[in-house]
């Protein structure tokens, strides 16, 4: 594929003007400050909530949202059983055990059907992300939920901006969670926060996070270059769906690419990854990951999906059976990593084509794979 591979974060004049004001305003180096007050202003004003928690990564703000929601030992949460490896372990970090419910048929969102298969007198919350593309259906998670007397994390740390039938991701959970990692639609390096609109678990998540001083911080740096892309979040969502858009429109039928569409009305996703399932059977059997490096070969900024929990020990988790599309999910997921999505779109038509030369080789091959 012609052309440089696409860099992140992309170079932003603005977010190089805040940090020469936070170095010159000698904000950079001071515990809290202007910086951090506005991003939690602002992220509270998009998400409609009253309570935001920065800290220093979305990962531990999975834990933090669970400490605030007083998770402990004895309990359980119910997650996929194909989703962020982090997600798994900030359960098992609150002592609390992790319930493994399979995701869709030919998709990677929880199988909101087998919720109540889940269920039982330890049950306390559910842990729900929106991953690679896809927009998990909250209207219907929220309802079940509320009914079992259940809380809801919501993870929008792929979907940043994203709207949820008519709301933004992670406004509708009784906490959401973001992420500012350096791979991330909003990048500050590392970073997470927590947003809710209850008073008491906001409350909580603080008192946990203070050891003499917040251990657990994003920095006043790292807030001052966050807000100038927040102001930009939802133009380049935006442009990344109508490339997403074109891309599909121009990889359509391609043998071996199966792209997904798992979300609900009234909604527009985000693409942190634009995910395909591999068919080995219709490329002749080749192993998905020599498909991978003959795209990568080709400038294709492409990788494959989580590996899972299907395989995960019963000594560490309950399963709701023997998760057989989330194992699918693991073996098969191909993932297109952002920053392409910001190209010209001319850039885009040239990432069709190599994947269609890509497909096309395989599937013609004569001698099988290698």
């Amino acid at each position: 594929m012609a052309g440089d591979p696409p860099v992140w974060p992309i170079p932003d004049e603005e977010v190089r003007l805040a940090i020469e004001r936070a170095w010159a305003d000698g904000s950079w180096g001071r515990y809290d400050g202007v910086h951090g007050q506005q991003l939690e202003q602002e992220l509270a004003r998009l998400h409609d909530a009253g309570f935001v928690t920065l800290c220093c990564s979305g990962t531990f703000a999975v834990e933090l949202a669970l400490r605030g929601l007083k998770i402990g030992s004895s309990d359980e949460v119910i997650l996929a059983g194909y989703d962020f490896p982090g997600n798994f372990r900030a359960i098992e970090a609150t002592g609390a055990r992790p319930v493994l419910v399979d995701v869709q048929r030919d998709g990677w969102l929880l199988d909101i059907d087998q919720l109540p298969a889940a269920l039982n007198g330890q049950t306390r919350a559910i842990l729900i992300s929106h991953l690679h593309g896809g927009i998990a259906d909250m209207p219907r998670i929220m309802n079940f939920a509320h009914k079992h007397g259940l809380a809801v994390v919501e993870d929008a740390c792929q979907a940043p901006g994203g709207l949820v039938a008519g709301r933004i991701a992670g406004s509708w959970g009784d906490v959401g969670i973001l992420s500012f990692g350096g791979s991330k639609l909003l990048t500050a390096g590392r970073g997470g926060a927590i947003i809710t609109r209850q008073a008491e678990v906001h409350q909580r998540a603080k008192v946990f996070c203070q050891r003499g001083n917040n251990a657990f911080p994003l920095s006043e740096l790292q807030a001052a270059i966050l807000l100038p892309q927040l102001a930009k979040l939802a133009e380049r969502n935006q442009g990344r769906r109508a490339n997403v858009e074109r891309l599909l429109a121009h990889t359509h039928g391609l043998p071996g690419l199966r792209p997904l569409v798992n979300r609900t009305a009234n909604s527009a996703p985000c693409y942190y990854k634009l995910a395909w399932r591999y068919s080995a059977a219709e490329l002749r059997d080749c192993p998905i990951d020599e498909f991978v490096a003959a795209l990568q070969a080709e400038g294709v900024p492409v990788d494959r999906g989580f590996r899972g929990f299907a395989r995960r020990s019963g000594r560490r988790c309950r399963k709701i059976g023997p998760l057989p599309e989330s194992q699918l999910a693991a073996e098969t997921t191909l993932l297109l990593h952002h920053p392409i999505l910001l190209e010209q779109p001319a850039r885009i038509d040239d990432l069709a084509r190599a994947i269609a030369k890509v497909a096309g080789a395989f599937a013609n091959r004569v001698d099988g794979p290698n």
